[in-house]
């Protein structure tokens, strides 16, 4: 009787473990990504051809549960989820736009749509960035991972978020974007920056400084290392056309 009780017991907290480590296949997303996304330059038009496939794999997205992920399962979950349905939102409109911020009405915009079925409500980009991504993970590196479908923001990533290796991959993104002259560079004394670090100065503690000397590689990171404290920072206007 022990034993059956014993091994009853290891069947119970095997399965919930099972539960626990559970995975997202992003194999069809991959595929998609590797085809389509070129030094982040999205083929809406390849993707367009191929909308069945993103909507299976959005579909499998939509039927997951977020609570039998890991923590780190689930941060990349969230930004896949966020990336893949934004592509989706451009081809409900493609080929005639020219910029997300054409989707919508005056009274909402692209981020508003409640278009995303997800553990059983329908909800927002907004809803994915701000109400889970931002407060529960506390992470700045998801305003490189992130993707809205624009010029100016961070590329698009030619593979999908995985878990295992979601750490190497956001530092790879930041310190791609960082180091990227077309978002930030540094000129006569002045650091201009991407204007997302003034949207979310919150998420950079007020100071983006430390975020930028992190990533910083040369010869940005000499710049910076050979100023002092007092650094002089402008933000970039916004590209918000197309990232095709």
């Amino acid at each position: 009787m022990k034993k059956m009780i014993f091994a009853l017991t290891l069947f119970c907290l095997t399965g919930l473990a099972g539960t626990a480590a559970a995975a997202v296949d992003n194999t069809l997303y991959a595929q998609l990504l590797s085809k389509h996304v070129h030094k982040g330059r999205v083929d809406y038009s390849g993707f367009k051809t191929d909308e069945q496939i993103l909507d299976q794999y959005l579909d499998q997205l939509s039927r997951t549960d977020p609570g039998t992920l890991s923590r780190t399962a689930r941060f990349a979950f969230y930004i896949n989820v966020y990336n893949a349905f934004t592509i989706k939102l451009i081809l409900t409109k493609y080929p005639g736009i020219n910029s997300i911020k054409e989707i919508g009405s005056f009274f909402s915009g692209p981020w508003d749509k409640k278009f995303i079925p997800l553990n059983g409500r329908t909800v927002t980009l907004d809803h994915i960035e701000h109400e889970i991504l931002r407060p529960q993970f506390k992470d700045p590196r998801v305003h490189v991972a992130i993707n809205c479908a624009s010029k100016g923001c961070p590329p698009l990533r030619s593979e999908p978020y995985e878990p295992e290796t979601l750490e190497a991959q956001l530092d790879e993104q930041a310190r791609a974007f960082i180091n990227s002259p077309r978002f930030n560079r540094f000129k006569e004394g002045t650091l201009y920056l991407s204007r997302i670090f003034k949207w979310f100065k919150e998420d950079f503690n007020d100071n983006p400084l430390p975020f930028v000397r992190q990533y910083a590689a040369p010869p940005l990171a000499h710049h910076l290392s050979g100023t002092g404290q007092d650094i002089r920072i402008s933000y970039l206007d916004y590209d918000w056309s197309l990232n095709q």
